[in-house]
């Protein structure tokens, strides 16, 4: 039998019933403080996912960290606060020994087909096997869940001050390979790390506040994609006072739109 890919370890919830869920953090997506907060937002989505009142698919996730998750486990509270003839608004609550580390909410719906067209092109990068293995060098365990191959934007090696642009643009996808879902891709929407440490060449504390994600692709068009590679880019678009805004996107191999997403920041200094 083969073993559950360490995501879906990572994700998985226990029901307790009257919408509340158990689960625990896991060693393998660890942070410099707690487990990384792509996975902490897929494990909330993935609350609303397991739900039996679930109607549709997401197509929106708005994550809070209140506060530092610690290693360990958690309860979650996942209930539909309404519920439309094609949507569904849900919140939903993360707590670990009574206290709370996390608010959400999320929109589902029932997707249909219409007119579609992507507006926003994805960019034209090298292969990535022109660009080699993975490295992005950020020395924190959840990295190494992924294999990230930077065309742009490299974390700085020197910490001097001198940055001058905050954009990034990579290849990305599980390791080992898995086939892409809405959980997943929740998660890699947060794979860049923060900005300012780019646009600034200094290496300042800084933590995602709130993260917005809008799923443009559903079950069906995720399941084309496969394990196959996916395209990245993130920049920010003002710093000031101990914050900043960064957007990402997220494109299939063939270019289409699956996912963006929109992130407040704080930053020390």
């Amino acid at each position: 039998m083969t073993a559950p890919h360490p995501f879906d370890q990572a994700i998985a919830l226990q029901p307790l019933g009257e919408d509340r869920f158990a689960g625990a953090t896991s060693p393998a997506y660890a942070n410099m403080v707690g487990p990384f907060g792509g996975i902490t937002a897929a494990t909330a989505l993935n609350a609303v996912l397991q739900h039996p009142a679930l109607l549709g698919e997401p197509v929106t996730l708005t994550v809070n960290f209140a506060a530092a998750l610690t290693d360990g486990p958690f309860e979650l509270v996942a209930r539909p606060a309404r519920t439309n003839r094609s949507t569904q608004h849900w919140v939903v609550e993360m707590a670990q020994a009574g206290e709370t580390v996390l608010t959400a909410t999320a929109i589902t719906a029932a997707r249909r087909e219409t007119w579609s067209v992507d507006e926003l092109t994805a960019p034209d990068l090298p292969m990535p096997e022109v660009v080699g293995s993975h490295n992005m060098a950020v020395p924190v365990t959840w990295v190494r869940r992924y294999d990230l191959r930077v065309t742009e934007g490299h974390l700085p090696t020197a910490w001097d001050g001198g940055g001058d642009a905050s954009q990034t643009t990579l290849w990305m996808r599980d390791e080992p390979a898995r086939a892409l879902d809405v959980c997943s891709l929740a998660a890699m929407a947060d794979v860049f790390y923060p900005r300012v440490w780019l646009r600034r060449a200094t290496h300042v504390p800084a933590g995602t506040v709130s993260m917005t994600v809008y799923f443009h692709a559903g079950a069906a068009q995720l399941a084309a994609v496969g394990a196959g590679w996916l395209k990245g880019q993130a920049r920010a678009q003002a710093f000031r006072n101990g914050f900043f805004d960064q957007t990402a996107q997220v494109w299939s191999e063939a270019g289409q739109l699956l996912a963006t997403t929109h992130q407040l920041v704080y930053y020390k200094q």
